[in-house]
């Protein structure tokens, strides 16, 4: 990393960690060594260096010996390297102006170090990247800071999608050598004493800010273990006209899972003989968030393949009937409150293993039953509550990253009402719980058979439910009747 030349250097890691102290070095030895090197150190507050990079730097120009090579401008918070003429400059984003003045004795600026960047919002970050953007030869921003919030731009921009010119290094306590003993016996003692602050202040894990409803130090222990999924692709098939419905319909034996890139479907756990499995769907509600599917295996409650993406309806009722297939006609429950097209197109492409509801007839007030999961004041407590227990209990059954990702974020809002925080997504959480769940209307795998007339005929003339007790009793409607 002292070498580094990527136009990032990105440090992050938990209290005691050392990484301000390397920063700090690096730029010593670079200020004597490269030219030009001079340096912009920023935080959001001014006032904050004189007692943090400031003293830090002369603490250490004090320890090397360097004292005739560095000299300190205190009023104007500014060093210069005797050696090379090269400067650092200590500034603040709580005063514009000043950082719009500033000049070096020998070129021009080539370096910013932002310490707790997590401090700043993306606006000024971007303000001095565009500093740096257009200089020929070298240009370099580090980054120091403590992850503390998952939703924060830091890490959708340098860990969710990081980008190739960036380096990113993480450090702890643990990786500190000379660290004292007593220091850091006094962070080993919040692992008992505070679970949550030790896995995000000291371990220095992605945490959150607000009251999570989820066990979060189990949520972050689980991300760091979470491997990748064994594939990522989608589903493709090919359809066929059913005389007998009068319209399209998906040709079975056709489904195929193909492997591509930035795929929608993430497998963990290939589909195994004689295992039932439920799949819990979500809908993108008002457009802004993801059509998910969740599949878990219905003997160990593991969760085994993840749909995600941003599908038009029809799309994500195709894929998600061809999840259903792969993994052995799961039982799936579609979430119906904000539409129930992918329910009725289940359907209508003959799917009929989906999740059956009471529901009160508005014009008989006599109860009925409707394929789709509803999500209201009474179950949603349940939900989470039931996804709770398996994250309490079974952290390992969670593979997926981004559903963990939104576990973390899922919290209380000033009500006590269990929500996503703002500006994130809780589709994932919501289609995971749902598959949870519904787990109890699926039963053993439904015996193929080959359908007679009559056998249709009961078929058209049942309702849901009666349409699935048929079948789980002859299996799945027009086998064997192309």
């Amino acid at each position: 990393m002292m070498d580094c030349d990527k136009r990032y250097i990105v440090l992050y890691g938990g209290a005691g960690s050392g990484k301000s102290v390397f920063a700090a070095q690096r730029f010593l030895v670079r200020m004597m060594s490269v030219m030009p090197c001079n340096l912009l150190v920023v935080r959001a507050v001014a006032a904050t260096h004189r007692d943090s990079t400031y003293a830090l730097f002369k603490q250490l120009v004090t320890s090397w010996g360097l004292g005739r090579i560095f000299r300190f401008q205190d009023s104007a918070m500014r060093m210069v390297c005797l050696k090379s003429g090269n400067t650092a400059v200590f500034r603040g984003l709580d005063d514009v102006e000043k950082l719009k003045s500033i000049t070096f004795q020998s070129g021009g600026l080539t370096d910013i170090w932002i310490e707790e960047a997590s401090e700043i919002t993306e606006g000024d970050f971007n303000q001095l990247d565009l500093r740096l953007r257009d200089r020929k030869g070298h240009s370099q921003l580090t980054l120091s800071f403590n992850p503390v919030s998952a939703l924060h731009w830091l890490k959708r921009r340098f860990f969710d999608a990081p980008p190739a010119n960036a380096a990113v290094l993480k450090t702890t306590y643990r990786d500190n050598r000379f660290l004292k003993a007593d220091y850091k016996a006094l962070l080993e003692g919040y692992r008992e004493t505070d679970p949550y602050y030790y896995s995000v202040y000291c371990l220095g894990r992605w945490g959150v800010l607000g009251k999570t409803v989820f066990d979060a130090r189990k949520i972050s222990d689980r991300l760091e273990e979470a491997g990748p999924p064994l594939q990522i692709g989608e589903f493709t098939y090919r359809t066929v006209f059913s005389p007998e419905l009068g319209r399209v319909l998906i040709d079975d034996e056709s489904i195929v899972f193909t492997e591509t890139e930035g795929g929608c479907v993430s497998v963990y756990r290939e589909p195994e003989p004689g295992v039932p499995y439920v799949i819990g769907g979500d809908t993108a509600g008002d457009g802004s968030d993801y059509f998910v599917g969740q599949v878990i295996d219905n003997i160990t409650g593991e969760q085994v393949c993840v749909l995600r993406h941003r599908f038009d309806e029809d799309v994500y009722a195709r894929q998600m009937y061809c999840l259903g297939k792969y993994y052995h006609d799961a039982l799936i429950a579609v979430e119906v409150n904000f539409s129930g097209y992918p329910v009725r197109e289940l359907e209508n492409l003959g799917y009929v293993n989906q999740y059956v509801r009471q529901q009160e007839d508005s014009f008989t007030r006599r109860m009925t039953e409707r394929f789709g999961f509803k999500t209201t004041a009474v179950t949603r407590p349940l939900l989470i509550a039931g996804l709770a227990a398996v994250i309490r209990e079974n952290p390992e059954l969670l593979h997926h990253r981004e559903t963990l990702g939104e576990m973390l974020t899922f919290v209380r809002n000033e009500r006590g009402r269990a929500e996503a925080q703002c500006g994130a997504h809780d589709d994932c959480v919501m289609a995971l719980s749902i598959a949870y769940f519904a787990r109890d209307q699926q039963r053993a795998l439904p015996a193929k058979a080959r359908w007679t007339a009559d056998m249709l005929e009961d078929y058209r003339r049942a309702g849901p439910a009666g349409r699935e007790r048929l079948y789980r009793k002859w299996g799945r409607p027009y086998a064997g009747n192309r």
